[in-house]
This record gives C-alpha cells, sequence and structure tokens, in this order.
C-alpha cells in the first residue's frame, strides 16, 4: 500500500508488518554482546534521513532515576528543585515535563506543594509500578501522564520476568488497558532497547500499542531507554546499537509520531550526550535527561548538556536562563551536599579555570583565546586561574586583577612589580616542597604583606 508520508509529503510503501517473533529461547545477541569481552559495534551501512522535528524538548528525571542515586531529597530540597528547572527551562518550556514518585508519604507531599506552586512548566508526571492501584493514585493526584516500565530485551523478558515474548506482550497490554481505562497517559518505557530484537518484538508491540491508542482515543508515548548506554550515534551502526536506526524504525514502521517519541540514555561508554543530540537529529521531540548527569551507575545524559546542544542546533536558547545551571550547581553543592567533580562541562569548579601560565597570559590578552565562550555572560561563572608553580606572572596578574576587579588604567600586567614579588613568594613555596595548588587565603595574605593597604577599599 502507498500513502503520502505527512513527515516527508512523498509517497511511501506502508506495507510493511512486522509480527511478533516467538523464540523458545532468548536471543541475546551473543555475536555482540559476549559477557566476558567489549561489547562490539557492527555496521551494515544502512543510513536513515536526517528529521530533526520543528519542535525538539527537553524532560528531566531528576527526581525520579536521579533521586535513585543519591540520599533521597527532602521536601524543601524537592520543591526548591523543580523550581530552579521552571526557571532554567524558561517560559517557553524548553524543559517541557520533568517525573515524580509517588509512593511514599513524603514524594505525595512534594508533588502536591510543587502542584500547588501552579507554574505552567514544567509539567508535572509520574513514574508508578504497573497495577490499577497505582494508575487509580496517579488520577487521584491530578497527574495526566505516567510512565510505566515495558522492558523490552530478551535479557529481562526471559532472565528477570520469567516469560516469554507472547507472554510479556499480554501482560504488558493488559496494564496498558488498565491506564487508559483510568483515563491516564501511558508513557512506556521500553527498558534496555539497545539488546532487544527490535523488528522481533520492539516494532510489534508498538504497534499493538498504536492500537489501543487509537480505541482509548487516549495517546501513548513511547520511551526509547538505552539502559546500559550501549547506543551508539554511527550513522551507519546495525541495530540494536544505533540511535538513529530506532528513532527511524519507530516512526516508520510503528507509526509514532515525534512528539509522542523520547530519548532515555546512560553515559556507560562516555556517548549519552551524543546519542541524545542524535535522537533529536532524526525524530525524536524529546530527550529525557537528570540534573548534573545524577542516575543510575554512570549517570544519566546531563540536562544541562542538553540545554547547550539545544541552543547549539537550534542557534537560540529560546527563553532559556543558563545563568541558573550555576544556581542549581551551588545548590547541590551547598545545601544537598552533593560533590561536582571539578573539571565536570559548565557546572565543575574548575571547567572555566587554567593552572598554566601560557593560557593565563593568553586569558589577560583577550579572554576569547582560551574560553569555550562568554561563561560571565552565560553562566555567570567567569574564567579563573589556579595558582600553581606553572601559572607563571600572567596567572597571577590575572588572578589579582579579577579578584579586585582591577579595570583599565589599575589593572596589573605580567610585569607589574607586585606581580613579581608574588611569583618570588610562590616560587619559594614549591621549592621547599609544596605539592598543592595555593589557595585564595594564602594570596591574599602574602599581597597583604607585599602591598599593605593597596585593595582594602576593594
Amino acid at each position: 500500500m502507498l500513502e503520502i508520508s505527512n513527515k516527508t509529503n512523498l509517497l511511501e510503501q506502508k506495507s510493511y508488518k512486522y509480527s511478533l517473533q516467538d523464540v523458545a529461547e532468548p536471543n541475546l545477541l551473543r555475536d555482540v554482546y559476549a559477557y566476558g569481552t567489549i561489547p562490539k559495534v557492527a555496521f551494515n551501512h544502512r543510513r536513515v534521513p536526517m528529521a530533526m522535528p520543528e519542535e525538539i524538548w527537553i524532560t528531566d528525571t531528576s527526581l525520579r532515576d536521579g533521586q535513585q542515586s543519591v540520599e533521597p531529597y527532602s521536601v524543601d530540597q524537592i520543591v526548591d528543585i523543580y523550581k530552579l528547572l521552571s526557571r532554567l527551562g524558561g517560559p517557553y518550556g524548553i524543559i517541557r515535563q520533568t517525573e515524580f514518585f509517588i509512593y511514599s508519604k513524603k514524594d505525595r507531599e512534594a508533588l502536591e506543594k510543587c502542584m500547588s506552586l501552579d507554574l505552567k512548566f514544567p509539567e508535572i508526571t509520574s513514574w508508578i509500578r504497573a497495577s490499577k492501584d497505582d494508575f487509580k493514585l496517579v488520577k487521584d493526584l491530578g497527574i495526566k501522564e505516567t510512565g510505566i516500565l515495558v522492558s523490552c530485551s530478551d535479557y529481562h523478558i526471559f532472565k528477570k520476568m520469567k516469560m516469554n515474548r507472547s507472554q510479556c506482550l499480554d501482560y504488558y497490554l493488559g496494564t496498558i488497558k488498565d491506564a487508559f481505562d483510568a483515563g491516564v497517559v501511558p508513557r512506556c518505557h521500553l527498558e534496555d532497547i539497545t539488546r532487544a530484537d527490535f523488528y522481533g518484538f520492539v516494532v510489534p508491540f508498538v504497534n499493538e500499542l498504536q492500537q489501543l491508542s487509537q480505541q482509548a482515543g487516549i495517546p501513548v508515548k513511547i520511551r526509547a531507554c538505552d539502559t546500559m548506554g550501549y547506543g551508539v550515534p554511527y550513522t551507519e551502526a546495525a541495530m540494536p546499537r544505533s540511535v538513529a536506526g530506532i528513532i527511524y524504525g519507530l516512526q516508520h514502521y510503528a507509526d509514532v509520531p515525534s512528539e509522542n517519541l523520547e530519548w532515555h540514555g546512560h553515559n556507560d561508554f562516555y556517548k549519552g550526550v551524543a546519542n541524545a543530540s542524535t535522537a533529536w537529529l532524526y525524530g525524536a521531540c524529546a530527550v529525557n535527561c537528570s540534573l548534573l548527569g545524577i542516575g543510575e551507575r554512570t549517570g544519566n545524559v546531563p540536562l544541562e548538556a542538553m540545554v547547550f546542544e539545544y541552543a547549539s542546533l537550534r542557534g537560540s536558547l529560546d527563553g532559556m536562563d543558563t545563568t541558573v545551571i550555576t544556581e542549581i550547581a551551588d545548590y547541590f553543592k551547598n545545601e544537598i551536599g552533593y560533590e561536582i567533580p571539578p573539571m565536570t562541562p559548565y557546572v565543575g569548579q574548575a571547567f572555566n579555570q587554567t593552572r598554566a601560565g601560557v593560557h593565563a597570559d593568553g586569558l589577560m590578552k583577550d579572554e576569547e583565546i582560551y574560553t569555550i565562550f562568554d561563561t560571565k555572560k552565560i553562566l555567570n561563572k567567569p574564567a579563573t586561574v589556579q595558582i600553581s608553580k606553572t601559572s607563571g606572572l600572567a596567572g597571577i596578574a590575572y588572578w589579582i586583577n579579577q579578584k579586585y576587579g582591577l579595570t583599565d588604567a589599575d589593572k596589573l600586567d605580567k610585569h607589574s612589580e607586585l606581580v613579581t614579588a608574588v611569583k618570588e613568594w610562590v616560587d619559594q613555596q614549591y621549592e621547599e616542597g609544596r605539592q598543592t595548588t595555593l589557595t585564595d587565603h594564602e594570596l591574599e595574605e602574602i599581597i597583604g604583606k607585599l602591598a599593605p593597604g593597596r585593595f582594602s577599599r576593594i
């Protein structure tokens, strides 16, 4: 059968029909995933078209997947994080949704406090076990959408759930019917999709979901979950590791519209951000992230990273307030006690800091030489130097100018007598065996001795 595609406006074949392939033994894809070896990336040289949707957005799992990996947040902390997410996402809701647990009294108290704020974005959704009682709880709380775990690889179907594919399919469909009966939009989390039999289970299952959705008159959302971080962004990679292939297949063979398609990735192989961007580029409207990348094992896709990916791909922040990212980092550090690795992009203490004298010399001449963008403007976090044995005269001059806010005629250069004197003192520290960098307090103290009262008014 030929139909005009509403995405390409071309005649396309719609005769593809994938039926459930029941198997007696699980297909564990041992040619790719041999447990005693590093997983292999296979290529089939098949390309799918890049098809970024007209609108893309971010969804958040900081209060669900993220919270599973740290000490539980207090009610006040959850509310504060929710408000920070809203400010970061801006008036157009680029951070479109966030998901909550709803099982404990504390979870529900936090959720109700967040709902009482009456913020348009991010929309509050939930994540539940698949039971009628849970669906009723969701509806009673006034939540319109909930995530439901529907693991789709044979690793989970056979090894964890102790079912075969047809039994699992029937169980899942019954669960989704319960959601529709409760009037709740189900967001189906296809866990472990990058180890699943895509055409033998995933596509037939999603096609069945689409039929149920049409009968109920309620949309169904599909979250493709790269649970173990096996996905790859390479355009000609073979299934099931190809992110582009997964997104294309869900759209082309299971008719999932972009607005109902979401990518959820993990960072086990350092590909979390690249995979999420690939999902956007090939047709998913939403990528699911957590603040600071906090999540299972190596973590989820960092939400702040996708803010910058969004701006890079769209050419605009579209109302997002990136200075809130620094506030979020400070909040996690000071209020929650979470230690952010110092070299973490955008949020680490040292992400725009140098210890090298040659870099500091460049910063003094023009910050753009060694700074990725205007970090003071975009993140309210100016480029800094940390003084060590390699900082040189330029590093010390830059540190003094920045610390004391010296501008124009007041600025010191690396030939200043004070800078030279501080450099001699720093060199002496390391000649005597010091191994650590100088603290701000130590530098302020020596400057106070070398130039008493010079900066006291500043």
